[in-house]
C-alpha cells in the first residue's frame, strides 16, 4: 500500500515592499483566527529570494492591487528534537496560534500576518510558486503539482510542493493499481521550509480521513507493507497512530517529529527525496531504515550523481532488516 499527500501546491510568493525596499512575501500557514505565517525574503539575482530579517512588529508590506499585510509577531515552532531528545508528541489540536503549536517565540524568521483580504484569492491573483537559488528558472504552478493533487473547497495548501510524489503520472498509479498496489489518501499542508538554517519541521495542518485509517489498519492485518509517498505521508500518518500502531481519524495541528528514538509505529518503508547532511527529515530517514542503510543509500547516491532537492531523484527505504540498502531510484 503507497500512502499519499493529496495537497495541492499554493502559488504562495508574492511580491511586495516595506518602504521602499522591495521583498517577496512567502505565504506559509492559515492559523484558526484568519490571521497568516509568513516569511519575508529579499529579492536573490538568481530570481530566487534570499534571506532577510524578518518583522518589527507592526511593520507594514504593500502588496499589489493596493493591498497591505501588517506583521503582527514572530510564530515561534522551532521544534527540538535531535538524536537524543526524542520525538515531540503528535497532537490533532484544532487549536489556533494563540495558546497552540503555533505559539508565538521571540526571534523567528516567521511571522504572524494580518491581511485584509482572503489570501487564496490574493494567490490566484498574483502569486508563484515559491523556488530557491538550486533551481535555474521560473516554472508554472502544475510543474510544483503532483498526480495527486487535490484543490482544497477553502482555498489551502502547501506553501511548498509534497515533492516525494512528483514523479508519479497517471498512467504509472494506473500500473500499480493493475498490479494491485494500493493507494490511500490522506493530506498535510507543508509550511515554508528554512532552506539554509534546516531548522526542525514546526507545526502543519494534516488531516488523516476514516477510509484511510481503515485501509492502512486493514494492509497491516493481513500482513501488507504501508509505504510512505514523502515525509510529509509520514508525519500526518504517525500522528494519528496510537502507541500500538493502530491508525484513528485525525484532523487538526501535528508538532510531531519521528525520530529514530520515537521511531515509526505504521509505516514499513518511505518513497522520498535526498536531502542535505543538514536537514531534520534525515532522522525521519533513520527511523525508518537504521543509520548504517541510509550512509550506503547516500554513498551510492552520490557516486551516481543523482540530484538533490523537488526536482531530483528519489529513492525507496525500507528497514535495514528487509533489504540491506535503500534503492535509489530516478525520477
Amino acid at each position: 500500500m503507497l500512502v499519499v499527500n493529496t495537497s495541492a501546491t499554493l502559488p504562495a510568493a508574492v511580491n511586495g515592499r516595506v518602504g521602499g525596499e522591495r521583498v517577496v512575501v512567502h505565504f506559509s500557514t492559515r492559523g484558526e483566527d484568519g490571521r497568516w505565517a509568513v516569511e519575508l525574503r529579499a529579492p536573490g539575482a538568481s530570481g530566487a529570494g534570499v534571506p532577510r530579517p524578518g518583522g518589527p512588529a507592526g511593520c507594514v508590506v504593500r502588496l499589489p492591487g493596493g493591498r497591505e499585510l501588517v506583521l503582527e509577531e514572530p510564530l515561534g515552532g522551532g521544534l527540538s528534537a535531535g538524536p537524543d531528545q526524542g520525538a515531540v508528541p503528535g497532537t490533532a489540536s484544532p487549536a489556533g496560534p494563540a495558546g497552540s503549536p503555533l505559539a508565538p517565540a521571540a526571534g523567528a524568521r516567521l511571522w504572524w500576518a494580518r491581511v485584509p483580504e482572503r489570501v487564496p484569492e490574493l494567490l490566484r491573483r498574483y502569486g508563484r510558486p515559491i523556488r530557491y537559488a538550486y533551481t535555474e528558472r521560473d516554472q508554472p504552478l502544475s510543474a510544483y503539482q503532483t498526480v495527486f493533487a487535490v484543490r482544497a473547497p477553502d482555498g489551502s495548501g502547501s506553501a511548498e510542493m509534497p515533492s516525494a510524489a512528483r514523479p508519479f503520472t497517471a498512467a504509472l498509479v494506473a500500473e500499480l493499481v493493475s498490479r494491485g498496489v494500493q493507494f490511500a489518501p490522506l493530506s498535510l499542508d507543508t509550511g515554508v521550509a528554512s532552506a539554509e538554517a534546516h531548522e526542525p519541521p514546526y507545526p502543519e495542518r494534516f488531516a488523516v480521513p476514516s477510509t484511510t485509517a481503515w485501509l492502512v489498519n486493514a494492509a497491516r492485518a493481513a500482513g501488507g507493507r504501508v509505504v510512505a509517498v514523502g515525509t510529509t505521508a509520514v508525519r500526518a500518518l504517525e500522528s494519528a497512530a496510537d502507541a500500538d500502531g493502530v491508525v484513528r481519524p485525525a484532523a487538526g495541528w501535528t508538532d510531531l517529529v519521528v525520530t529514530p528514538r520515537r521511531g515509526v509505529r505504521v509505516v514499513d518503508g518511505l518513497l522520498t527525496g535526498l536531502h542535505e547532511p543538514e536537514a531534520s527529515h534525515l532522522l525521519m530517514l533513520e527511523a525508518v531504515a537504521g543509520r548504517e542503510a541510509l550512509r550506503r543509500g547516500y554513498e551510492a547516491a552520490l557516486e551516481r550523481r543523482y540530484l538533490w532537492h523537488e526536482f531530483g531523484d528519489v529513492h525507496l527505504i525500507l528497514p535495514d532488516e528487509e533489504r540491506n540498502t535503500p534503492d535509489c531510484s530516478s525520477n
